[in-house]
């Protein structure tokens, strides 16, 4: 039995469809929390990878359970081999600080401390480039890119990169795992969070253009790559799952073209992030509005950072889909969903 977590997010989302197309649906065992996410998770499926994967998808073994409530994981790890670990929260959010610890450590200490309870075969963890070092004049990083000064650093990545030492941890019990460490990842269906957000802030004609370098990967293949590791006889190990290294304004110009709207023409400057914040912030003291950005991920929200994907290719005889075309195809998918925001 494959047991998927998040597989209303994103990546599990796809990683599901993507497992249909070789797994009898009776060989997988999909997490979810809400039964309006598993709806929304089975329309993109619906729309994207069309009737049969969908007919498929509803009927796996579904089954309500949160990550962070132990007595709904019992059930859950009963007869499992194999565990995708996909579910996580992120947001730069100063009022989600306790939670982002609480779903990405806590919440993956409590799977990793199951899987080796029952002596799980292997284990495979979604974890961020956010959690790796850096380099300095903006050399390549890799997997071995030291990480220091864990003050400088957002909530979000001290969260996940805590994440990686349980399952760091629990390979040291036994547990064979492998971690991978997306880039930004663009795909189809998920237009109201995280990376998604750029097609709807296109579509609203979003003035500003982020000139950052950072990588950047298609959904699908982060699905295929898992899989894939996850296959191998590669235990114990972590891979940087990025296709390239882009400009993230190349990225919105593309998304805008292809929806026929206005191009960003405004560089968005660090002071204007601070702007922001400081107007956020004060907002907040009189509405009690909850705020989107913390004062921590300002300094290097606009910071260059490229990645190497070579310890990934040299395992892996793996052809990344070119993000053009990553672009192309969920734009056609925003332009036909009923409500993409």
């Amino acid at each position: 039995m494959i047991l998927i977590t998040g597989t209303t997010g994103l990546v599990g989302t796809h990683l599901l469809a993507t497992l249909l197309k070789n797994e009898a649906a009776k060989s997988i065992r999909g997490l979810y929390r809400t039964e309006r996410k598993k709806a929304f998770a089975l329309q993109v499926i619906q729309r994207v990878y069309g009737e049969s994967i969908f007919n498929l998808a509803q009927h796996i073994d579904w089954q309500k359970a949160d990550i962070n409530d132990v007595t709904t994981l019992d059930e859950a790890f009963t007869n499992v081999d194999w565990v995708y670990h996909c579910a996580g929260l992120v947001s730069n959010s100063p009022s989600l600080r306790h939670k982002l610890r609480k779903v990405n450590i806590e919440g993956t200490a409590n799977l990793v401390n199951f899987s080796i309870a029952y002596k799980v075969k292997k284990f495979c963890h979604v974890s961020s480039i956010a959690t790796l070092g850096k380099e300095k004049n903006n050399a390549l990083i890799t997997e071995e890119s030291y990480r220091e000064n864990l003050n400088n650093s957002s909530y979000y990545s001290i969260a996940k990169y805590g994440g990686e030492m349980e399952v760091w941890r629990a390979s040291q019990e036994g547990l064979p795992v492998v971690i991978v460490n997306p880039g930004v990842i663009l795909g189809a269906g998920f237009y109201t969070e995280g990376s998604g957000e750029l097609f709807s802030q296109a579509q609203g004609n979003f003035p500003f253009k982020i000139d950052k370098i950072t990588g950047f990967v298609g959904v699908r293949d982060v699905a295929e790559i898992m899989i894939l590791l996850m296959q191998s006889e590669v235990t114990n190990e972590r891979f940087i799952v990025v296709d390239e290294n882009l400009r993230m304004s190349k990225i919105q110009f593309l998304i805008a073209q292809q929806l026929g709207k206005k191009l960003p023409k405004v560089k968005l400057k660090k002071w204007m992030v601070y702007l922001y914040w400081f107007t956020e912030a004060l907002v907040a003291i009189f509405t009690r509005k909850k705020r989107k950005l913390s004062f921590d991920v300002i300094a290097t929200l606009l910071q260059d950072r490229l990645y190497s994907n070579q310890k990934l290719k040299s395992v892996l005889n793996f052809e990344f889909t070119p993000i053009e075309r990553v672009i192309k195809d969920a734009c056609l998918d925003f332009q036909k969903a009923d409500d993409p925001y």
